[in-house]
């Protein structure tokens, strides 16, 4: 029964495209780089050419359409399904996507804290603590921290000062930066991977405390690993892409 379900689910997803190019190369757009294939410029979802901000960063999303099969499978190429998104879905609306990730930092996971069990309200504590403290530091946004379950309001000052840092962000860092807080909960995590304060994959570990502390006391289930390292995996390609997205200078 269960396997008849799946295979009438799979037959109901839309088939993929086959790959119908041969050659992936880059090419000068202006003051970008566009990808071609066969010589033809691609397009985002919305029909734009989909032109890179740097050399490094086309030529990785290149090397994910020379890397499809027989079929152009988009879960496959997280950092074009990037670059759509800051393409089609931020560059025309930065000040709306902006307010959506300040909606991070009015309820950031690292300011919700637990009174007990002991071990992880310490485990918490050592772990999200420094990372408050860098974002009051480099950002200049002060954190309160409660072990209510009750929502608590942010200070304005604080709110304004991480507005402040994601509207400094062009589109493609942008779009990283709200991809990055999404996984994590966290606009503080976005934001310390962002300026390379922390690595991804340890910002990962950092919003997972709980599940980890719970997986040590009680086992670990295999489909909330296979989340996890599904979101780490997300994390990481978000990232990679703010990284390669860099301008120099």
């Amino acid at each position: 029964m269960v396997e008849d379900k799946i295979r009438k689910a799979a037959a109901l997803r839309p088939a993929l495209p086959k790959r119908f190019y041969t050659a992936v190369t880059v090419v000068a757009e202006g003051e970008g780089f566009a990808i071609a294939l066969d010589g033809r410029p691609v397009k985002t979802p919305k029909r734009r050419v989909l032109s890179l901000p740097t050399a490094p960063l086309a030529e990785a999303v290149a090397a994910e359409w020379a890397a499809q099969d027989a079929v152009i499978d988009p879960t496959r190429m997280p950092l074009t399904q990037l670059a759509n998104t800051g393409i089609d879905g931020i560059a025309d609306t930065v000040a709306e996507v902006a307010e959506s990730f300040v909606t991070f930092a009015r309820a950031d996971l690292l300011c919700y804290r637990v009174a007990y069990p002991e071990s992880l309200a310490q485990a918490q504590a050592e772990t999200w603590q420094p990372l408050l403290d860098w974002a009051e530091a480099a950002l200049g946004a002060r954190f309160r921290v409660t072990t209510e379950i009750s929502p608590i309001d942010q200070p304005e000052e604080s709110i304004s000062a991480i507005r402040t840092a994601c509207t400094a962000c062009d589109p493609w860092r942008l779009a990283a930066l709200h991809t990055l807080a999404g996984v994590y909960g966290s606009a503080v995590l976005a934001l310390a991977v962002l300026e390379g304060h922390i690595a991804p994959e340890h910002a990962s570990a950092a919003a997972r405390v709980d599940e980890t502390h719970q997986a040590a006391r009680w086992g670990e289930d295999a489909e909330a690993r296979r989340r996890a390292d599904a979101l780490a995996e997300e994390a990481a390609s978000a990232a990679r892409f703010a990284e390669l997205a860099r301008r120099e200078g």
